[in-house]
């Protein structure tokens, strides 16, 4: 009889200690998705400002050089005399392309950091739901509820997932 009750004893302290256990896991990972919704906005605000301020450091570029070369050109040929040779024979000042360039590639990486965001956040949602859903797990979890979130997109990959169809073609 004592042997049966230290059994019985020791499977009830198991039992608890499992449902704590288990329990603390889908907290953590219902904050991990509370802290991770809060790191893809910043991760957004990041990307928007960088491309911002990469594209208004080259659109200013661009309009400096459209406004210094043609005065930097007219000021060196307006005396007539040889003007097509010294063109020819002279290195003009080249626009540099390099900050497009440079601007495409932080579009690129900044996209790609929020893209990683918001996976990181479809991967917590994921194993939770594992969690909830499997066997024996799912008999000790208090909080069910599902934890919401809204994957951000264009609206074109809205109209195409609600549609099923893309028949869309990029021209260049």
């Amino acid at each position: 009889m004592i042997i049966a009750a230290i059994v019985i004893g020791v499977l009830f302290l198991l039992l608890v200690i499992y449902y704590f256990s288990v329990n603390n896991h889908e907290t953590a990972l219902r904050k991990e998705a509370e802290a991770q919704d809060k790191a893809i906005a910043s991760v957004h605000d990041t990307m928007w400002k960088v491309i911002k301020e990469k594209a208004s450091v080259s659109e200013k570029y661009r309009e400096t050089f459209e406004k210094v070369y043609p005065e930097l050109i007219s000021g060196r040929y307006k005396d007539g005399n040889n003007s097509a040779m010294k063109w020819i024979q002279e290195a003009n000042p080249d626009f540099d392309t390099s900050l497009y360039k440079d601007l495409m590639q932080a579009i690129e990486a900044q996209r790609m950091y929020f893209q990683n965001a918001q996976k990181r956040m479809l991967d917590i949602i994921r194993e939770r739901e594992t969690l909830i859903n499997s066997m024996p797990q799912k008999w000790f979890i208090s909080n069910k509820q599902p934890i919401e979130y809204t994957v951000i997109a264009s609206e074109h990959t809205s109209d195409v997932m609600g549609s099923r169809v893309d028949n869309e073609t990029l021209s260049l």
